[in-house]
């Protein structure tokens, strides 16, 4: 089969092995993939991983031992637990020791005409959703995962820091609590998208300009979305004591954190990573998040190396994969 294969750099192949579904998954054909700035950060070494990535996906289940899967489109939660650790018995299957992950850890990815989940990963997707709707749930549901891990209240001042894929679905979720909320982003285009949705915004510039005339601006919940180091320096300074930091970036290179001062300070500070894809699914069905003004691109399959290509650009929009 066609795949999209990392080890050491990128390769596009046509005889990658096809998958047999184990016992309890079921066997999927990839209609639609999205190019995800983790699977760019895999490419620079995050993760060490190899073999197909890619796990922002919606197909078809050609064989499953559920009937009612068979024929359906669907989406797939990407953490395939081992089910029977302590940490899954906690409800924690997310955080398995044992766990693979969809196109990050030791589980090939969607890049390819065919993937393998469980079973109980897979969601059916409504009918009135389009396949490039439904290829945004597993980042969407990413953003929901906020509002699992803190309660926002409508009194609350909180500041979102960044502008890119991740960030605007994350800013779109978490204007619907109410709060005193304001983006901070440095594309004016983008932040734009935002401001037609009638939600505050900032270019970054401006809000340093704004913050050096006077100290005493400070947020009750911080959220970091920039993928830069630099970001969780400012939603450090940007946090009130005892204020929360929510963490969405992940890094290929660690940053350098000042520990003591999060002690001095009591900052709650909260990774944030996989969320729930029901509450995604309902709000995409529901017409609620608009994901189609994130899409970049639409590249065949084919021309996936080029699509990576494009999807690294800076500023880049989302870069989606029919295959």
């Amino acid at each position: 089969m066609n795949a999209l294969v990392f080890n050491r750099k990128l390769k596009f192949v046509d005889d990658y092995p096809s998958p047999s579904p184990p016992p309890g998954e079921s066997l999927i054909k990839v209609l639609m993939a999205g190019i995800c700035n983790t699977d760019l950060e895999i490419t620079k070494g995050y993760m060490g991983f190899t073999g197909v990535l890619g796990h922002e996906f919606v197909g078809v289940v050609e064989k499953s031992g559920r009937k009612d899967l068979l024929g359906r489109r669907v989406v797939g939660e990407i953490n395939c637990p081992c089910r029977e650790c302590y940490i899954c018995r906690k409800g924690l299957g997310k955080h398995c020791p044992n766990r693979t992950v969809l196109g990050i850890q030791g589980r090939d990815g969607v890049f390819a005409d065919y993937i393998t989940l469980p079973d109980d990963n897979l969601l059916v997707v409504p009918d009135n959703l389009s396949d490039e709707e439904a290829t945004f749930t597993e980042p969407l549901a990413a953003a929901f995962e906020i509002l699992e891990s803190i309660h926002i209240k409508p009194t609350d001042r909180v500041l979102l820091l960044g502008d890119g894929k991740l960030g605007i679905l994350c800013a779109q979720v978490v204007s619907g609590t109410g709060c005193d909320f304001l983006v901070v982003g440095k594309h004016r285009e983008k932040m734009k998208i935002l401001k037609d949705r009638k939600i505050n915004t900032s270019l970054l510039d401006d809000f340093k300009e704004n913050i050096s005339k006077n100290d005493l601006i400070k947020y009750d919940v911080v959220i970091e979305c920039t993928g830069n180091p630099s970001g969780f320096r400012m939603a450090r300074d940007m946090v009130r004591p005892r204020g929360t930091i929510v963490q969405k970036s992940t890094y290929a290179q660690n940053p350098d954190v000042n520990i003591s001062m999060l002690v001095v300070d009591e900052i709650r500070l909260v990774g944030s990573r996989c969320g729930p894809f029901k509450p995604a699914l309902s709000a995409l069905a529901k017409g609620k998040i608009d994901v189609n003004l994130l899409i970049w691109d639409i590249l065949p399959f084919g021309d996936a190396l080029s699509a990576f290509e494009k999807a690294s650009r800076k500023g880049a929009g989302k870069v989606l994969l029919k295959m």
